[in-house]
């Protein structure tokens, strides 16, 4: 009889303590929880107050590139939390009577506000003879992304037209000069167009075009993979051929010896940095002026032989802008309604190989593409909104 009731008492005794043990788990269980919900709670209020960014290009060779989405800051609302964007009533200077000498020395003075981060953008500078054939589809590539982008128009001065104040180049024609082909103007023109971008200090990448050049993707693409690329996109190479080092003067030399001599499309993109010092640059401007002629042309060999001497490592040694030399003679190709097809726009866009930010090897090696008729709009427009992912 003890025995029993001593067996009863110690299993009281055993079942009170598993009992409480359990709720010790239960309540260990839940304070765990509770402590990382909280944790999760401070540490997101912190990274608000205090947000902490990685460069890009911390990225580009461990993970997948994705350009299609807009970067966090690339909001088109006005504003945002750290970054303000400069609206297009306070892009000054787009109409000024200042000479190119003026001009050149005011954008080498504009640096970036301390006070303000603004959010950065690309600036699309069209040097053209006169219209502008495919500004609808233009339209289309700039529609929803205002404050992420600035528009440069330079033609001759003659030359009047007139777009609706809606349109994204109403009142961005800056005050021009004749420019005639293989001569001085044509990279006065472009030194013309970078000094009144830089005037606008957000802006951060700087693309050149012509009349005849289309995109090749939407802007989140092209906005995304300009912003994040740490180098600037100048063809620069070196041909050994009469049309290559056969042009060089040896008048050029100690200051530019036929080694450093290069070749490489007109139309390129830079990083402002580099844009300041091809406005900046007195020394070789001068050198290719006064010996750089016909059959030497100074948009053909300034700005590589420049950017191959000085800037060498900033610099991807590629053009963004696709161009059809297969042919041969002195011209690329041209291209027209006849030719716009899904199947041709998809070979520039993807068939390439090419290195991005100097360590990873991707498809996407050409964001432009020219020479295109004014014939080809129509084909374009219909094209492009599911292809290219435009809004219609």
């Amino acid at each position: 009889m003890a025995n029993e009731q001593q067996q009863l008492r110690f299993d009281s005794v055993s079942k009170f303590v598993k009992t409480h043990l359990q709720l010790y788990h239960i309540y260990r269980f839940l304070f765990i929880v509770i402590g990382l919900s909280a944790g999760q709670v401070v540490v997101g209020l912190y990274l608000k107050k205090y947000p902490i960014t990685v460069p890009a290009s911390h990225f580009s060779a461990y993970a997948p590139i994705a350009f299609s989405t807009l970067l966090p800051f690339s909001s088109t609302n006005g504003s945002t939390p750290y970054y303000t964007i400069l609206s297009r009533k306070e892009q000054r200077f787009i109409d000024h009577n200042m000479t190119d000498e003026e001009l050149l020395q005011m954008a080498v003075k504009v640096r970036r506000s301390v006070s303000k981060q603004y959010v950065p953008k690309v600036a699309f500078m069209f040097l053209t003879k006169g219209p502008l054939p495919f500004a609808p589809l233009w339209e289309k590539f700039f529609k929803d992304h205002e404050g992420l982008y600035s528009v440069y128009l330079h033609s001759h001065p003659s030359y009047e037209e007139t777009f609706p104040e809606n349109s994204v180049f109403y009142g961005r024609r800056i005050p021009s000069q004749p420019v005639y082909w293989g001569s001085a103007t044509m990279i006065d023109a472009e030194r013309r167009l970078l000094a009144n971008a830089l005037l606008d200090i957000s802006n951060q990448r700087f693309v050149l075009l012509s009349e005849s050049c289309i995109p090749l993707f939407n802007f989140a693409t092209i906005y995304n993979y300009l912003i994040t690329s740490n180098l600037s996109f100048v063809g620069s190479f070196d041909d050994p051929r009469y049309t290559g080092r056969g042009r060089y003067n040896p008048k050029m030399s100690p200051a530019i010896n036929i080694t450093e001599w290069r070749k490489g499309s007109q139309w390129f993109e830079v990083h402002r940095d580099l844009a300041l010092n091809i406005v900046s640059d007195t020394k070789y401007y001068s050198i290719f002026k006064n010996y750089c002629l016909p059959p030497c042309y100074m948009d053909e060999h300034y700005i590589p032989t420049l950017v191959n001497i000085l800037y060498t490592e900033f610099n991807s040694n590629r053009s963004i802008t696709w161009v059809d030399w297969s042919r041969g003679g002195p011209h690329p190709g041209i291209f027209g309604r006849d030719n716009i097809t899904v199947e041709f726009l998809n070979h520039i866009r993807h068939d390439s190989k090419c290195t991005y930010n100097k360590g990873y090897t991707i498809s996407l090696c050409h964001l432009f593409a020219r020479k295109f008729l004014p014939d080809a709009l129509e084909p374009l427009l219909k094209i492009a909104p599911p292809l290219l992912g435009f809004n219609p």
